[in-house]
């Protein structure tokens, strides 16, 4: 049976809730996320680093494949150049060109890490990505908004959990001088929507303020907006004050 998206409820505790919804259409191979935003991380913050260190690591599931493309997803078998110098993967025993999988517990959504290191060993890095949740879990409060160098954003609840702030497909967040008029203005109507509701309503939306307060699209485009790691709704509340 297939659902209209009115029909679908996503976030609502009364009827049960989903961080994650799958899209797909075999008959030409496209699976994917219907809803949410898929996120890449490519900084080594601070922030990063606590959320990479809460991660756990797994097989790979047909949740991982949806976050490569079709011809990669054999790659997400492969082991590292670092546990195998014959893997399939490995560049002349030494570099590497692997993947690694593993699942956010706080939601039990998909994160694949791509290795990337040269034969020289002068470039080592390591990319993720994953999915944003469409909301925080039912019980979950949250404490402030985190803006990581202006183009990642988190949650910290007030337990002290850190999660990437709940973000639609399509409507990606930015904050600083450069930021592009779509992510700013989501990121606006986000912040927004929590001065509004106290701090209650922390479920992405696709229509709710569209038209954010104009002081507050204005600070989101401001370089202040990418040097506020932490803001808590009575620094929102400041903010839209003016």
């Amino acid at each position: 049976m297939s659902y209209p998206h009115p029909n679908l409820n996503l976030t609502n505790p009364k009827k049960g809730y989903t961080h994650f919804v799958v899209y797909a259409e075999p008959q030409i191979g496209v699976a994917g996320a219907a809803w949410n935003a898929t996120i890449s991380i490519e900084g080594n913050t601070p922030y990063v680093r606590e959320w990479l260190s809460g991660l756990q690591r797994c097989e790979p599931n047909p949740l991982h494949t949806m976050l490569v493309d079709n011809q990669e997803i054999p790659t997400l078998f492969h082991p590292c150049v670092d546990e195998d110098t014959n893997s399939p993967s490995a560049v002349a025993g030494v570099g590497c060109i692997c993947r690694r999988t593993w699942c956010d517990p706080t939601f039990g959504l998909p994160v694949v890490g791509r290795h990337h290191r040269t034969r020289s060993g002068d470039f080592d890095r390591w990319t993720y990505t994953t999915y944003a949740p469409l909301d925080l879990r039912p019980d979950d409060v949250l404490a402030c908004v985190v803006i990581d160098r202006g183009n990642l954003f988190w949650a910290r609840t007030t337990t002290d959990m850190l999660v990437f702030l709940p973000q639609l497909g399509k409507r990606g967040y930015n904050a600083g001088p450069f930021a592009g008029d779509g992510g700013a203005a989501a990121f606006a109507a986000y912040l927004q929507q929590l001065i509004d509701t106290e701090g209650q309503d922390t479920a992405a939306h696709h229509h709710r303020y569209d038209d954010p307060d104009p002081r507050i699209l204005a600070w989101v485009r401001s370089t202040a907006a990418a040097e506020s790691p932490e803001l808590t709704l009575k620094d929102l509340k400041a903010i839209q004050r003016g």
